[in-house]
């Protein structure tokens, strides 16, 4: 986690604003006076801190879009008592067991109540269209979401230097060649102006950020 470059919390672009949870980004999505998040962080009372220097009540998050289920991605989703959870069909495996990063242990959530996502389905949350596309290695159900056709939040299944795209990082995947051309889907998307990580920041430059994709992929 060390060598982790997550954003600084506070507004990033357009609608788009960033919550630091020490080594990892959620986002907020502003529609009016109600919020899209994607992912929940680590830690509830950093993200409860954070909601504050941001002036969000944690009431107005309407939704929350998990890219996985790994523990620093759904840690204050009580906070959001009133939002809908959503994650993708596949990942639903890792929260009963059936599929583990690690032998016996599973992956849990704060709260039982979620809406399942297929990849390639399209949903509105008030004026936020999102696009789910599924992206497996990281763990089964890894999704990204592309929000108004040109945001695209990523969570785990890249990472971000320089400014370029890399692969992620091997040890916490469970399938990394999985994850390797997760990615080069990912470069081939249509219309995506931004990209945010979980981990390693943002891109404003989507297009530039693939620039050595090639050349990372074969090291």
């Amino acid at each position: 986690t060390s060598v982790m470059t997550p954003a600084p919390t506070g507004h990033v672009v357009d609608h788009v604003y960033a919550i630091q949870d020490e080594f990892v980004n959620m986002y907020l999505v502003q529609d009016g006076g109600h919020y899209v998040a994607i992912d929940a962080g680590k830690d509830i009372d950093i993200v409860r801190r954070e909601l504050a220097k941001l002036q969000v009540p944690a009431d107005s998050v309407v939704a929350v879009l998990l890219t996985h289920t790994d523990m620093d991605h759904v840690a204050a989703l009580p906070l959001f008592p009133h939002a809908v959870t959503y994650l993708a069909s596949a990942e639903v495996d890792m929260l009963t067991g059936k599929q583990q990063k690690v032998p016996f242990y599973s992956n849990s959530m704060p709260r039982e109540d979620h809406t399942v996502l297929s990849d390639g389905q399209v949903i509105s949350l008030g004026n936020v269209k999102v696009q789910c596309i599924l992206t497996p290695g990281h763990t089964s159900g890894s999704m990204c979401f592309k929000v108004d056709e040109k945001y695209l939040f990523t969570g785990d299944i890249l990472s971000l230097k320089d400014g370029q795209v890399g692969p992620s990082v091997e040890f916490f995947d469970m399938d990394h060649d999985a994850a390797i051309r997760a990615i080069s889907t990912i470069k081939g998307l249509a219309g995506v102006q931004y990209l945010f990580t979980a981990h390693h920041g943002f891109s404003s430059e989507f297009s530039a950020a693939f620039q050595t994709w090639g050349a990372a992929k074969a090291l």
